[in-house]
């Protein structure tokens, strides 16, 4: 697969966290983030970028926000990159083609700008941007939460210390995602017109392989216990069309009381509305369930990449393998 993006796409990405913390809130102890209100789990997007970035670059690719890296170290960042001390402008199509992180999610970048005294920063919004991720079930947090430990200070003394350990029973968790094929136009004028620099359909296809595979392989004590069980990327025939949030069309039966993915059953009967008014703009799906994930259509269990075929072809659906 190769080539620039030229073509709009939208990701509907679903997950589940089983008795873990999925994405912990600085402001609250680090509990795990929540409406409470509506008692539904909150993930940022920002934590789903950061498991893609790590299993890139554990795959051998540079990446720029790499955890090591703040926001008092990107200049020095940059130099590492280039081998130079002093970046400029005229150095984006080289950091670009380095990148796929700032390819994919774009970046700020503090380098001068090419004209004297124009600017400190070059601010760059890639293709692929993410909403923040929210369970499709209402929420249990775990009641007991202080851990202590004992260890010897000396060999015949010891010293306990507690803590706390926020969970969550079980939390099916959807991000919805949009591919802009103007922000990779974009891209690509920064880059000088370089192809080898902007964001392509290769990218894509790390970024698939990177949705499927970061976040189990991943895990650390507070996140194991967390797989995906399903993904959707729509390829659309032009750069103006959109379909909106899948997340809103999709029902759990039950919403409640959950603690494993055979508790309930996915209710995609609701897409077909969204799906049919763009039904002749959608050149291909690619799509990928995980085998203990049901989904029902009128209560009734249907292969979602079955379904979909029916309903816009199944020379337009792609099942994505190796998984």
């Amino acid at each position: 697969m190769g080539g620039v993006i030229k073509q709009n796409g939208e990701i509907l990405f679903l997950y589940d966290a089983k008795m873990c913390n999925p994405n912990g809130d600085p402001d609250d102890e680090n509990r795990p983030r929540m409406d409470t209100d509506r008692e539904r789990c909150l993930v940022s997007d920002v934590r789903l970028k950061r498991y893609i970035r790590d299993y890139l670059q554990e795959r051998g690719h540079t990446i720029y926000v790499t955890k090591a890296e703040g926001l008092v170290e990107a200049t020095e960042r940059l130099k590492k990159l280039l081998n130079k001390d002093d970046p400029t402008g005229a150095d984006l199509p080289v950091l670009l083609k380095k990148l796929i992180d700032v390819r994919l999610f774009g970046a700020t970048m503090p380098i001068k700008g090419d004209r004297r005294g124009g600017g400190e920063a070059v601010n760059l919004t890639g293709p692929v941007q993410f909403t923040w991720g929210y369970s499709l079930n209402r929420v249990q947090l775990v009641d007991s939460v202080t851990i202590s430990s004992q260890f010897a200070t000396r060999e015949s003394a010891r010293q306990g210390t507690f803590g706390k350990d926020y969970r969550l029973y079980y939390a099916l968790i959807g991000f919805h995602g949009v591919i802009s094929a103007r922000r990779a136009g974009a891209v690509l004028d920064r880059a000088g017109g370089d192809e080898e620099a902007a964001t392509s359909e290769a990218d894509l296809a790390l970024l698939d392989e990177a949705m499927l595979k970061a976040i189990p392989l991943l895990a650390t004590r507070s996140k194991i216990g967390q797989y995906p069980r399903l993904y959707l990327r729509f390829v659309f025939t032009d750069s103006e069309t959109f379909m909106g949030d899948l997340r809103e069309d999709l029902r759990l039966e039950p919403d409640s009381g959950l603690r494993a993915v055979k508790d309930f059953a996915l209710e995609i009967g609701g897409l077909a509305g969204r799906l049919e008014r763009v039904q002749e703009r959608v050149e291909r799906v690619y799509i990928w369930q995980d085998a203990d994930l049901r989904t029902v259509l009128d209560g009734e269990e249907v292969s979602l990449a079955a379904w979909m075929g029916d309903l816009l072809g199944p020379d337009r659906v792609e099942i994505i393998e190796g998984i």
